[in-house]
């Protein structure tokens, strides 16, 4: 395509002229030639739709087509040759090949060509237009002949038309008479004539013409002429040219209406109303002064649009224009309402834009809110401290004018200017629109880092600077004493309220976190917001024009603090409030004795006032804030919130439930919105019970309330009705549901509510229905991954849901499966035992054919009980019901190919390798060092799957690793000697620690060596030593008397059973146990269950710990680790957060099967031995260990969304107890009188 034929250029010049239409109105509108070049030039920049236009198409094309050859050759000499010539990085090659490329012969010889074709193509554009502007212009004439005509013959029309009439070409002779007919000593009529013309010519014929400079001067001098009728004309001759011409002419047009405004402010005072005098828009000096400035300010809300397309100096001009006009303040200005005042620019733009909308959307963007940063703390800082000392001024006078802000707040409902408005305006109602401007300036300008660097400021009588915390204060305290807003829907005066400002500000600082820092998180701000609390608590009201708004108020800021890391640590820990006992007490404490008041109404000073439950719960979602977290909970347990909120939910459940059936003629009981403000009370109430299950020790608290059940349904309502969990959580109910679904009493409640079955029915639309309605349009693809990208989510929730052992037993438990003949095809899943026939237990045709995509549901299965099966109680639960092993064998052994002769070979499927993958999984036990996992993958190459294939057990030896010869040396006859020197001073208090030492030692120094019947010995000793300790003994020892006989004739069950065949497996495959311990280990166990026997009937847990089937593992080791992660990994626990899953469910079962699976068995003994010999709150430390060594994996797996899978499913790599003893022994110096008291209050009492 190196030469255009006669087609071409008829092509080129059809797509070129519909380019020139497209963009007829950006050319159009340029002031100069040069502009429009400019535009064009710069089209691929402003245009969005610039690569859509035809014209640049066709010439891509011819490019490509003409140098595509040239520039594939230079890229591949390039990247194979001279590579090194060339340097690293894509760019530097792009920018050598379009360097050989732009110098090529073919590159010269195109633009040659397109040069001599675009020019023949623009010439016959140019004809053409001329042929048709002559056509045109004779056809205008005849129609000007035709019809009368009201334009003279300069084309200068003088008619009194509308501002819209067409415009008529002008010379620019004519523009010269014109600007000296506006001469200010020319008459009245004449500057009238020339205005009119003026009017009615182009505007861009009008600023490109060589007298523009000074007819722009004799403009600015009409603006101040007495007759409104001169001034009016030009404003409307600028308002056109502000719509019309680029920011280069308008600004001088700006500057020009600004230096107006402000040589008219400095040389003519105007005196500000006082008493019952006021300003009238309508007086005519004052009309000309509103337009003026309302022309500003609608400029200053346009100009933010696109001032960013033209140099950083016209914006700077018109930013420094501004406020230069709005600092203009007389020294007046702050003094005492007896003195006189002027009226200046800032009330006028106040009156015009109250909330300051101007200088919000000047603050929204980087590009101008620098400059005017700049300018204010260089040239303009008066205008802030203006704004400042007006906030202040309306504060000092709150007391004075309370009465009649209400008043002024509704009377500026109808501000704006216009024939049918109010026009009359008051001292206070200009003082009141200026404060809230100034409080919208502030408010934007202490958003950013550079504005709240302007502070602290010196303002007039006050000793010292007022800083950001006084602010603050002075807002809090002005959102006291406003009166209390209408009732009803939120009107445009009520948004114009103090307090609804100051909220708006102070919600806007919660959000940020920089902000809320220097702004919000400080002392006295928090003293400011709880002092009317305080002083309620001591039995006095405070004095606050609206008690029941300003408490709600303070609540959704403190609510807000709550929400982040920050400001829930000054809540809980600064103790520097004096309670109403006069102690020093946090503000979380203030806060949950007022929401405990509140809720047993034993506020004395509330009896003779209506407090509605909107005060209540807003006090309780305040605490809320705080106890959804481990820390908070931890603060505010003593005050047992829980039970406050129970009992009040209790009684407000049973006023709703006494309400009789409503009786025709009969008086209703309660009125309608009476009884629905009852039912959301009583909605509210449990909302709050049920966040206390955010946290582990939060779900035994909410168990033992009893309304558990109750919690989970109100749950589940909002769950199918995709609400969010609160205004301040970023995530959904995933995390609280993966909480409750840990303990049984918390899975038996998702059960009865409908949780389960919701979760297994989309699960099931997802995974075998699809969505039917786009399947013929879109038809679905075929899914790569073994999970389906639209069956993850319901995975996920499944994996949640039945991670705990506990949830396993209790939707599977004694429950056989139903194995039906006949599957009807429209027969849905619809709880986990369903799903467990139907896709896991596939073992028969009538299963296969029920299923409308058998392989990809079937591995869904699979994959579903893998991650089951790495829980080894879930594993022997399902195993001893369902026989899953000889099912998943059976599968293996049947998927072989027939063969003539001989036996068949294995057919390497998705579903083969699946099983293989589980099949080693549970059979072998082991650490990452001692069994081996098929990968679920195949590999390039001949031979794609070369691992051994499982269809018989025992497990091919290439499962199986071989255990590490365990290492002797003089180590070991260190710890025998330390036990043989010690056996004198064993009873000594001080044994127990030497003994630590010398632990610690040998794990630093040659941890492989503490092995064997050393560490059998050590441990031994250990636990008599502690057993005969009273403080270090956690249950008191007991006398075990039974006889042997009655222990060898109980059974045990089919778990137990299995039990002990993988342990015994795993203790051979150590070399731990013999061929014939099976019976050894049979009566270990029963011993085990006679002994636990007893001491159920002898000691017990505490009653409410007992009932609740909560064990104290996940209520108490499980909270602790999640709480110290959060303090000590927070980049984990924020994953944890962000997957739905929690860390306590993966720490309970690396607890509850003692890191088997995990750990390799030296690790495991070393565990064991830390926990021991250390102490039990070391499992705690053990937990934040390994996942702290797994953080960069955590964060990984976060992303590809399997956090949950990972850990469930891969050992712990590289994880040595020895190397992580120091960092524990830290934590155990942060932490252990907390974590260790806590665990010692479930020490047993005495039946």
């Amino acid at each position: 395509m190196s030469q255009f034929s006669s087609e071409d250029e008829a092509e080129l010049q059809t797509l070129l002229r519909e380019l020139l239409k497209s963009v007829k109105d950006r050319i159009s509108g340029a002031p100069s030639v040069e502009c429009a070049e400019e535009i064009l030039l710069h089209l691929e920049e402003t245009d969005k739709n610039f690569h859509n236009y035809e014209f640049v198409k066709y010439l891509r094309e011819y490019v490509e087509s003409s140098l595509g050859a040239v520039i594939e050759e230079e890229t591949e000499n390039f990247t194979r040759v001279d590579s090194h010539a060339v340097g690293t990085g894509q760019d530097s090659l792009v920018h050598a090949v379009t360097k050989r490329t732009r110098e090529s012969a073919q590159y010269k010889q195109m633009m040659q060509t397109l040069k001599q074709t675009m020019m023949v193509v623009v010439e016959s554009l140019i004809n053409k237009f001329e042929e048709d502007q002559l056509k045109k212009e004779e056809m205008d004439r005849k129609i000007q002949h035709e019809q009368s005509s009201n334009h003279y013959t300069d084309n200068c029309s003088d008619s009194d038309s509308s501002f819209n009439q067409s415009y008529a070409f002008i010379k620019h002779e004519q523009l010269q008479v014109i600007a000296e007919k506006l001469d200010p000593s020319r008459p009245r009529e004449v500057r009238w004539e020339a205005l009119q013309s003026l009017c009615y010519a182009p505007p861009s014929d009008v600023l490109s013409c060589e007298s523009w400079t000074g007819l722009r001067r004799n403009l600015s001098a009409v603006l101040t002429d007495p007759d409104p009728e001169l001034s009016d004309k030009v404003l409307q001759f600028f308002a056109k040219t502000f719509s019309s011409s680029p920011l280069n002419v308008t600004k001088d047009i700006y500057a020009s209406i600004a230096k107006s405004l402000e040589a008219h402010f400095l040389y003519h005072k105007l005196s500000f109303p006082s008493g019952s005098t006021s300003i009238d828009a309508n007086r005519p000096d004052m009309a000309r002064l509103l337009k003026q400035m309302r022309l500003m300010n609608d400029f200053q809300k346009e100009v933010t649009t696109f001032w960013i397309r033209h140099p950083e100096k016209y914006m700077e001009e018109i930013i420094e224009n501004t406020l230069s006009l709005l600092a203009l303040h007389s020294e007046q200005g702050m003094s005492s309402p007896g003195s006189e005042k002027s009226l200046e620019p800032i009330h006028l733009i106040s009156l015009l834009d109250i909330k300051a909308t101007w200088f919000k959307k000047w603050m929204h963007g980087y590009y101008s809110r620098t400059v005017v940063l700049r300018l204010l703390e260089r040239k303009y800082k008066s205008l802030i401290v203006n704004a400042l000392q007006q906030c202040i001024y309306y504060f000092d006078s709150c007391d004075s004018v309370r009465e009649e802000t209400l008043e002024i707040i509704h009377s500026m409902e109808h501000q704006q200017i216009g024939p049918a408005r109010r026009t009359l305006y008051t001292s206070k109602e200009l003082e009141f629109v200026y404060f809230v401007h100034s409080l919208c300036v502030l408010g934007r300008l202490v958003m950013y880092t550079n504005g709240r660097k302007l502070f602290p400021i010196k303002v007039k009588k006050r000793r010292d600077p007022v800083t950001l915390t006084d602010l603050v204060v002075i807002l809090i305290s002005i959102m006291y004493q406003h009166p209390k807003p209408s009732c009803g829907e939120t009107t445009h005066a009520d948004s114009l309220s103090p307090t609804h400002l100051v909220m708006e500000v102070l919600r806007t600082l919660c959000d940020r976190t920089e902000c809320a820092v220097e702004c919000l998180y400080q002392i006295p701000v928090i003293e400011t917001l709880l002092a009317p609390v305080i002083t309620l608590l001591k039995g006095k009201l405070p004095k606050l024009n609206s008690l029941e708004s300003a408490l709600t108020h303070i609540a959704d800021m403190l609510a807000r603090i709550a929400t982040t890391e920050r400001g829930l640590s000054l809540l809980l820990y600064d103790r520097n409030l004096v309670s109403a006992e006069g102690e020093s007490i946090s503000a979380a404490h203030v806060v949950v004795q007022f929401t405990q008041r509140l809720l047993a109404k034993e506020l004395h000073v509330f009896s003779e006032l209506e407090i509605s439950t909107a005060v209540s719960g807003a006090f309780i979602f305040v605490c809320r804030q705080m106890y959804n977290t481990c820390e908070g909970l931890q603060v505010l347990r003593p005050y047992s919130l829980h039970e406050c909120i129970a009992k009040a939910w209790r009684m407000t459940s049973s006023m709703s439930e006494r309400v009789p059936t409503p009786v025709p003629g009969a008086p209703p009981v309660l009125a309608s919105q009476e009884l629905q403000s009852v039912v959301a009370w009583e909605e509210m109430l449990l909302d709050n019970l049920l966040n206390f299950a955010a946290t582990p020790k939060g779900l035994l608290l909410l168990q033992q309330t009893g309304a558990i059940n109750e919690c989970v349904t109100y749950m589940f309502s909002r769950f199918t009705k995709k609400l969010q969990v609160s205004r301040c959580e970023k995530f959904g109910y995933g995390v609280m549901v993966t909480q409750v679904a840990a303990t049984a009493p918390g899975i038996v409640a998702l059960q009865s509510s409908g949780f389960v079955q919701t979760i297994v029915v989309e699960l099931w639309s997802a995974l075998e229905c699809g969505r039917e309605d786009v399947r013929v349009v879109h038809p679905k693809s075929t899914p790569m991954d073994p999970i389906d990208r639209s069956c993850l989510k319901s995975f996920l929730s499944l994996v949640n849901l039945l991670s705990s052992p506990h949830a396993v037993w209790e939707l599977l438990g004694h429950r056989a499966l139903p194995n039906k003949t006949e599957y009807n095809l429209r027969e849905m899943a619809t709880s986990v035992l369903d799903l467990i026939d139907r896709l896991i237990i596939i073992n028969s045709d009538a299963k296969i054919h029920s299923l409308f995509n058998y392989e990809q549901s079937h591995t869904f299965g699979l994959r579903l009980l893998s991650v089951l099966c790495c829980n080894l109680d879930s594993f022997l639960l399902l195993e001893s019901q369902y026989n899953l092993t000889e099912l998943l064998l059976q599968g293996q052994r049947d998927n072989v190919t027939e063969p003539p002769s001989g036996e068949g070979e294995f057919i390497i499927d998705g579903l083969s390798v699946e099983r293989n993958h589980i099949l080693v999984r549970i059979c072998a036990v082991g650490g990452p060092s001692e069994r081996r996992l098929p990968p679920r993958g195949l590999q390039k190459g001949s031979e794609p799957y070369p691992w051994p294939m499982v269809s018989t057990y025992p497990l091919p030896k290439y499962y199986i690793l071989d255990v590490p010869k365990t290492l002797r040396s003089k180590q070991e006859s260190e710890i025998s000697a330390f036990l043989a020197s010690s056996k004198e001073t064993e009873r000594d208090a001080s044994w127990m620690d030497d003994c630590r030492r010398q632990f610690c030692k040998i794990m630093a120094t040659k941890s492989n060596t503490l092995t064997g019947y050393v560490l059998a010995d050590l441990l031994e000793r250990v636990v008599l030593h502690l057993s005969s300790s009273s403080t270090d003994c956690f249950f008191p020892p007991a006398e075990y008397k039974v006889v042997d006989h009655s222990v060898k004739t109980r059974s045990l069950s089919s778990v137990e059973q299995l039990g002990v065949g993988i342990s015994l497996r795993y203790g051979k495959f150590l070399k731990l146990l013999r061929e014939d311990s099976e019976q050894d280990l049979c009566l270990l166990l029963k011993h085990c269950q006679e002994f636990l026997s007893q001491q159920r009937v002898k000691v017990h847990l505490p009653i409410e710990i007992a009932q609740s089937g909560i064990h104290p593992i996940y209520s108490c080791t499980a909270h602790y680790v999640e709480m110290l992660l959060k303090a000590e990994v927070p980049l984990v626990f924020s994953a944890f957060r962000m997957s739905g899953f929690t860390p306590s469910q993966i720490c309970i079962q690396w607890l509850g099967q003692c890191f088997w699976n995990y750990l390799d068995w030296p690790e495991i003994c070393h565990y064991v031995a830390t926990c021991v010999i250390m102490g039990p709150d070391y499992q705690v430390y053990m937990c934040i260990s390994a996942l702290r060594h797994l953080q960069q994996d955590i964060l990984q797996h976060t992303q590809t969304q399997d956090l949950q899978v990972f850990l469930k499913e891969e050992p712990i790599h590289g994880f040595r107890v020895s190397n992580y003893l120091e960092y524990m022994e830290g934590l155990e110096r942060n932490y252990r009188s907390m974590v260790l008291s806590d665990m010692r209050s479930i020490l047993p009492r005495s039946s």
